[in-house]
């Protein structure tokens, strides 16, 4: 649970930074400082990614993971929930800055790979390093949120917490199920992902990146089938 910790500390203080000093940062240096934190990402997701010991699996899973992905249009349901979400909220009354403030940033925090595969890494390796790399990215976020949608923002935390921290636990019970080779797959083909992500930071290319998570999950059966009839190692 510590990279779950360090996640929702870093939004409550970027979130009360934001409050005091937020509208005082320079515009060029809030970007300067993501596209920073989006190099650092993509050496994360590079890291992750040459781990693989079946290049085949990693590219089977993002085919399969990205067919199944698009079938559903995983990130149109996400849209369409936060939206649902934002309406229960406000109850059909004029949003307020509080509500509006929580809805967004609940979601830009809890949706995505790097929350996902974070915590499957916390829960699976007790390794933080990208829910570290998250919670500079989301403290940082959380300064410029606050500053320009309102103190909302730090009630985002709640969510996070509960989200990544329930993915980590139920990762750990789940660790002597999941064999090492699978287990090391399911990081590559997240690897990947997590440059994806970089990549959007960056402004380079938008990668839809959320309909390519089921790939994280079609890396378990597929691990096992190219073992078994040792394919591509």
């Amino acid at each position: 649970m510590l990279g779950t910790i360090v996640n929702s500390v870093a939004i409550l203080i970027g979130g009360i930074l934001g409050i005091l000093f937020g509208n005082a940062l320079p515009e060029k240096m809030k970007n300067t400082v993501i596209q920073g934190i989006g190099l650092a990402v993509i050496l994360i997701g590079l890291n992750m990614a040459i781990q693989t010991k079946n290049p085949l699996v990693v590219i089977a899973s993002l085919v399969l993971g990205g067919v199944v992905g698009e079938l559903i249009d995983i990130e149109l349901q996400l849209k369409k929930f936060g939206e649902w979400l934002e309406k229960i909220l406000s109850r059909g009354k004029q949003k307020g800055n509080f509500t509006k403030a929580f809805v967004t940033s609940s979601l830009i925090y809890c949706v995505g790979a790097m929350a996902i595969m974070g915590s499957l890494e916390s829960g699976l390796k007790g390794v933080h390093d990208i829910l570290y790399a998250k919670a500079m990215l989301d403290g940082i976020s959380a300064i410029v949120f606050t500053s320009s949608m309102g103190i909302g923002v730090l009630a985002s935390v709640i969510p996070v917490f509960l989200y990544q921290g329930g993915i980590t636990i139920s990762a750990g019970l789940l660790q002597n199920v999941l064999s090492t080779p699978v287990i090391t797959e399911m990081s590559a083909t997240g690897g990947l992902l997590i440059i994806g992500i970089g990549i959007t930071i960056l402004e380079i290319k938008e990668i839809k990146v959320g309909n390519l998570l089921p790939g994280i999950f079609a890396a378990i059966p597929l691990t096992i089938i190219f073992s078994v009839f040792h394919l591509g190692s």
